[in-house]
Formats: structure tokens, sequence, C-alpha cells
């Protein structure tokens, strides 16, 4: 029985060193947007969904008035998702300085009503006030650097897209914790930006994504999915996707890159990696779902002959050659996306962090197929 499951490990590993062999050269193929300094002409609405945000919103505000972007190109809506701390005292301070800046209190709007996807609610009835012909989202423990907007203007001006997906990352705090959600995105990310750029899947984050209002409506907002709490972003980009094919665009560049918190618990961390996963059986797009049941079923295998490994003679020599293999063909798609970030020094963390990554794969994987998740004090289905 080992016999039979080592040999079929090896022939679905094989098959996803390929996988991440064709997404590196997707990834070396797709050069950084550059781009000659033009007049600003798109109006922009940033809308940032808010829950309990104190702490953060205030940096995050920060660094969207301090854009290199003329401000009456822009402006910044904060919708206050029943907060219960100083979130929306925090926006009204910045309001004092910023005629820009505007914020509405979900509460308010839906007059008691429940849901099971407040966020999606919420940037819909941001959009519904918004002025700007382009939709901008990002999320309240998020900061962009200066130019961030003027690249979005740029890549918009040049390549006409409908939709466009750019790169976020998280910062480093230093602890193991950190580094392993660091080295986690980093391969998400690099897998974006390939797949993206190649037009293959519809990949994104919902903390760094544009996309035009008219076509926001045009494919009817977020109906037939606003009942699924998470995929604000991502099925969102298939549904746009599928009236716009070849639309949809990456913004590969350093100064378009957002940078968020990570999670400072294992809890938080598990919830926010089920809360993505939850949504994995809902994509229409069908490319990605090869690819995610591939990378389950060998994260599996691997977590199955792991433990396997100490009944069987050389049980335990085979898993380390198998995730040799397996580490040896991951870096060389991590080693680009990690330069791109210059984050190329957590690397040195990669190997040491595979146990540990196959099993948060195969927990997160069954817990947001058949489990639930707390997300912002709430309890998902």
């Amino acid at each position: 029985m080992y016999q039979f499951f080592f040999v079929i490990t090896i022939v679905l590993l094989l098959a996803y060193c390929l996988l991440i062999l064709l997404y590196r050269r997707w990834l070396l193929r797709s050069p950084q947007f550059s781009s000659n300094t033009k007049e600003a002409r798109t109006h922009f609405s940033v809308i940032i969904p808010a829950r309990n945000e104190e702490d953060h919103i205030g940096n995050c505000l920060s660094s969207l008035f301090a854009q290199s972007y003329p401000a009456d190109f822009f402006e910044v809506i904060v919708i206050n998702d029943h907060s219960t701390d100083r979130t929306e005292a925090v926006v009204h301070s910045f309001q004092q300085h910023h005629p820009n800046l505007r914020v509405l209190n979900l509460n308010e709007l839906l007059n008691g009503e429940k849901l099971n996807a407040y966020k999606k609610k919420a940037i819909e009835l941001a959009i519904a006030e918004s002025t700007g012909n382009w939709i901008v989202t990002t999320d309240a423990d998020c900061t962009v650097g200066p130019d961030w907007l003027l690249m979005y203007d740029h890549f918009i001006q040049e390549k006409d897209p409908v939709f466009v997906a750019a790169p976020v990352m998280f910062r480093h705090t230093g602890s193991f914790l950190s580094a392993f959600q660091l080295l986690d995105f980093i391969s998400l990310q690099g897998i974006t930006a390939a797949a993206v750029s190649a037009g293959y899947h519809s990949m994104c984050n919902g903390a760094n994504i544009a996309y035009r209002k008219d076509v926001f409506y045009e494919v009817g907002q977020f109906r037939g999915i606003d009942q699924i709490a998470s995929g604000d972003d991502m099925l969102l980009m298939h549904k746009i996707k599928q009236a716009y094919p070849h639309r949809l665009g990456y913004l590969f560049s350093q100064k378009a890159i957002v940078t968020t918190e990570p999670m400072h618990d294992w809890k938080s961390f598990l919830n926010q990696r089920i809360r993505w996963a939850s949504k994995a059986d809902k994509y229409q797009d069908r490319s990605i779902f090869p690819v995610l049941a591939l990378v389950l079923a060998v994260n599996a295998l691997l977590l199955l002959l792991l433990t396997w490994g100490g009944f069987v003679k050389g049980g335990w020599t085979n898993w380390l050659l198998l995730i040799a293999l397996k580490t040896l063909v991951e870096l060389s798609l991590m080693i680009p996306a990690a330069d791109f970030f210059q984050k190329r020094a957590v690397l040195a963390w990669f190997p040491f962090m595979q146990p540990f990554h196959i099993l948060y794969t195969v927990i997160a994987g069954w817990l947001g197929k058949f489990g639930s998740y707390q997300w912002k004090g709430r309890t998902v289905n």
C-alpha cells in the first residue's frame, strides 16, 4: 500500500513541479511596467472598507494623501463596517484637512439588515456614492507608496484595461509567523503576477485592485456572488473576465506595491487562509480548479507519507528526497518573486518552513470547504 501511495505522490509531484516551472517562465517573461510621464487623466475613487481598524486606518490615510497624483483627480471613501472602536473618529480627524475624503456608515445604510457578505455590500454601496470613473480598493491596514495612483493612471492610459490587479506584500516583523506568512505570500504573488500576465487565471487580491465603474455595473455588480462572504476580488475579476476576456492586466511595478499587516497569531492566520480557501469551489474560472486540486493533493500525500515514514524502511529518506525536489523547484519561482519585492533574505527560512506549510495547506483547504471561520468578530459558514 505504501508503494502505491509513494508512486502516486511522485507522479503528482512531478506534475506540480512542471506547473511551477511554467509559472516561473511566465513570471520571467513579465517585465516590470514602466511608462513615460503622462498628464493625469483618470479620476479614481479609492474605497476602503474598515471594521475596527483604529490602529491602522490613520497610517493608511496618511499614505493615500501623500500621493504624487493630483488631489482633484481622486477621492477616498471609507465605509465604516459596524466598527465598535475609534475608526470613524480617526477618519473624521483626517476630513478636516482633506475635502476629498468621505466616510459612510454601513449600519445606517443597511438599517439592521443581516448579511453574509458585509464587505461586498460595503463596496457596492460606496461605489454607488462614488464620483470617479475608476474604482480602486484597498484595505484599512494597508499603506501605499507615493506613486501608487500615478502608476495605475499610466497603466490605464497605456494598456486600456477594464480591470487591473497589482502586487500586495506583508510587512516582516521578524517573528517566525511573520516569516511564514511572508514566504507564503511571495509564492502566491509570484503565481498571481505570472498567471494574470499570461492571461491564464483570473487571480488578484482585493487590497490592490482597480476596475472601471461602468464595467462593474455592466456585469451586474456582485450579483450572483453576493451570498459568499469572501470573493470581492477574484470572483468579481472572473465576472469581468467573462465579459472582457482580453482586457485584464497586472500592474507589475514596485511603485504599485501595497503593504499590509501580517496576522499576529496563528488563529488569525488560519482564519484568514480558511476564508480565502472557502471560495475555491465558487470559482467559475475552471482553469484554476486543476491547479488547486493538484496543490491540495500533493500536500495531502506528502503529509500522509510523512506520518507513514516511521513505519516503512527508508520511508523518511524517501520523504526527504521528495521534499528536496519540491523545495528546489519552488525556489526557482520564489527567487525572482522575492527579488521583485526585495525580500530575498527571508528565503533562508524557506526549506525549514516546508513541513509547516504542508500541514497548513491541508488544514486550510479542508476547513475552507467543510468548516467555518471567524473574521472581524463574525462567524461565517
